[in-house]
């Protein structure tokens, strides 16, 4: 019982299968680490890894327990500190509200108002009256009351199924000043684990107890075709990737049209950045300058991802990165890079077969998925250490310029094997009918090329000798107010008009600013993995465990990238080209057939050799 109430540990059911019958057993299998106010269980799910056979069986075995536990001690060391000091650094104090409808929930959560109550009181009094309980039920108000407050608080009923209209409210949500943010809740959810969703909450709200990952994506295009037909703007390409770091760090969405990265973000990632105003491009630039880490997944070509696209296309990057980068010595490349060795990438293929025409899907080789061996990574890199393999998907390649690079510390993370070329065409579907070996034209000029690099040093302000891209908007805005004209794309994004604060810029960086610059954002998109885990592969880890690497490098935080070098990973053969497998598919004929014939030839000697026994009639 205290172990399910204190810390939400609840039995798990493991169905075991005899000779003549299967039974269902709940076992425990946790791991409970705790630090003062803070603690974290890691439970089967977390603990265990299961790979299938060959054979159909499974193996099942630790995942990376050293990793996992390294990762739990400082996620409770991080976070512990007392609610009481929590709550002092905060002035405004906070707000629970509580928006249910007690007479219409649901039989799984009759419950629940009772445990917030209870969990909400004993929070109250350790905040030192800085945490104030509001309960608010909407059956009790008129239906303009109830739209009022759906639009304060951006809810709505939640249907009791699917098929049903019937409705109700279970909503509870943390405000402090004008900040809201609405908790997670779950039927089986207990007093445990409610608090710790509310503590997770304020921690958040308030000052950071773990480092801070601000994350920016591309803004959606409301002028999409789906979009305009009113089925909602495209959905972010990078989820998968965004929950894994949600692990370890505080993940915050960040806007850049004022100019600057909030003062919270230790680590800013762009992902695939594009259509970038200059301010945005500034706070990029002064982010870097103020110390700070950037991560650029920058390629100068996006997987084009609108439903109505005929074929398999890619779209050139406009308004990105590209300009910063070459001041700070990087120059992303306008071509893709192509490479014999490669991971496969499954694609439709006609066969007639009996005078009928069917497609089935195979696995050919894809020169745009480079596959990335320990032999072109950086070998004294934390970042790539001990990583089998990475793949490079529709990659752009990086030039460096040395000059502007001089006195910094570089490290060329990932390169292409010296039998990769460059192809100046977005065309990345393979065409049969002019090229029927791969479906490409042949490569020319083959040698390696750059596909990530980190660095570390002091940079030099792109805008050092530019005017204030800010200065430009709020001169815009004021012809704007005169003549009513539209505001420039300066403006950022179609938001609102805000005045930009004169800061001055920053002309230089300290030593400390750390810059990773990767030639595809594609490679840990949502659409890769899908694809990668719907053939059955698990390569796919390798590209979050490179990423994951990626940000823990820049917030200096090398030990757990050390330790997840040295833990699981996906397992895989040395490549090997067409000749290559020939010979060692026939060696293996020709090893078993000669042991075949050595085992027959030793049966044959023996027999051969023995002596007739004698009977005993025979013998008198």
């Amino acid at each position: 019982t205290e172990a399910n109430q204190q810390y939400g540990i609840k039995p798990v059911p493991f169905q075991v299968a005899g000779r003549y019958e299967a039974s269902v057993v709940n076992s425990y299998f946790h791991i409970l680490v705790k630090y003062g106010d803070q603690f974290v269980t890691l439970g089967f799910n977390d603990l265990i890894e299961v790979k299938p056979r060959p054979d159909g069986q499974l193996d099942v075995s630790l995942r990376n327990l050293e990793y996992d536990l390294t990762k739990s001690i400082k996620k409770v060391v991080y976070g512990f500190q007392s609610l009481a000091s929590v709550f002092d650094e905060n002035p405004a104090g906070y707000k629970i509200v509580s928006i249910i409808t007690p007479k219409t929930l649901p039989e799984p959560f009759q419950a629940m108002p009772d445990t917030i109550k209870k969990v909400v009181s004993d929070l109250q009094n350790e905040s030192n009256g800085k945490l104030l309980f509001e309960e608010k039920d909407p059956d009790l108000m008129s239906a303009a009351e109830q739209q009022q407050i759906n639009e304060q608080y951006g809810i709505e009923p939640i249907r009791i199924s699917f098929f049903s209209d019937d409705t109700f409210y279970l909503h509870l949500l943390l405000q402090t000043g004008d900040s809201i943010e609405r908790l997670y809740l779950t039927p089986d959810m207990g007093e445990a684990e409610l608090r710790q969703e509310i503590e997770g909450a304020i921690k958040r709200q308030g000052s950071g107890f773990t480092k801070t990952l601000g994350v920016w994506t591309p803004a959606a295009d409301q002028q999409s075709p789906m979009a305009m037909m009113g089925h909602g703007a495209p959905k972010d390409n990078y989820q998968v990737m965004q929950q894994l770091l949600r692990e370890n760090y505080n993940l915050k969405k960040v806007d850049l049209s004022q100019g600057r990265v909030p003062g919270d973000i230790d680590v800013l990632l762009m992902l695939a950045p594009r259509d970038l105003t200059d301010v945005e491009r500034l706070a990029v630039d002064q982010h870097l300058m103020q110390g700070g880490a950037v991560v650029a997944l920058a390629g100068n070509y996006l997987l084009d991802m609108s439903p109505y696209a005929q074929s398999l296309q890619v779209n050139k990057v406009k308004d990105g990165l590209a300009d910063l980068l070459k001041h700070y010595g990087i120059t992303v490349e306008e071509s893709l890079v192509m490479d014999k060795q490669n991971e496969p990438f499954p694609i439709p293929v006609s066969r007639n077969i009996g005078g009928m025409t069917i497609q089935e899907i195979q696995r050919i080789d894809y020169p745009f998925f480079v596959d990335v061996r320990p032999e072109n990574m950086a070998a004294d890199s934390a970042i790539t250490a001990s990583l089998p393999a990475v793949t490079m998907n529709w990659v752009s390649p990086l030039s460096l310029d040395d000059a502007r690079l001089q006195g910094k510390n570089v490290a060329i993370l990932l390169k292409s094997s010296r039998e990769s070329w460059l192809n100046p065409s977005p065309i990345i579907e393979p065409d049969f009918e002019q090229f029927p070996g791969n479906g490409f034209a042949p490569g020319e000029d083959f040698r390696q090329h750059n596909l990530a690099v980190a660095i570390t040093g002091d940079f030099a302000s792109f805008f050092q000798d530019k005017s204030d891209p800010r200065l430009r908007v709020n001169t815009d805005k004021e012809k704007t107010g005169q003549n009513g004209e539209q505001k420039t794309k300066d403006a950022g994004h179609g938001e609102k008009e805000r005045e930009l604060p004169p800061m001055p810029i920053i002309k230089h960086s300290p030593p400390s600013s750390r810059l990773v610059v990767i030639g595809s954002a594609e490679f840990v998109g949502d659409t890769v993995i899908s694809m990668s885990q719907g053939l059955g592969m698990d390569r796919f880890l390798n590209s979050l465990g490179f990423i994951q690497n990626v940000v823990d490098w820049s917030v200096a935080d090398e030990d757990l990238l050390t330790i997840r070098s040295r833990g699981s990973h996906a397992r895989l053969l040395k490549p090997m080209n067409r000749q290559e497998q020939t010979f060692w598919e026939w060696l293996n004929y020709g090893v078993a057939l000669a042991a075949l014939a050595a085992v027959s030839n030793f049966g044959a000697n023996r027999r051969r050799k023995e002596k007739p026994m004698q009977l005993v009639g025979e013998m008198r």
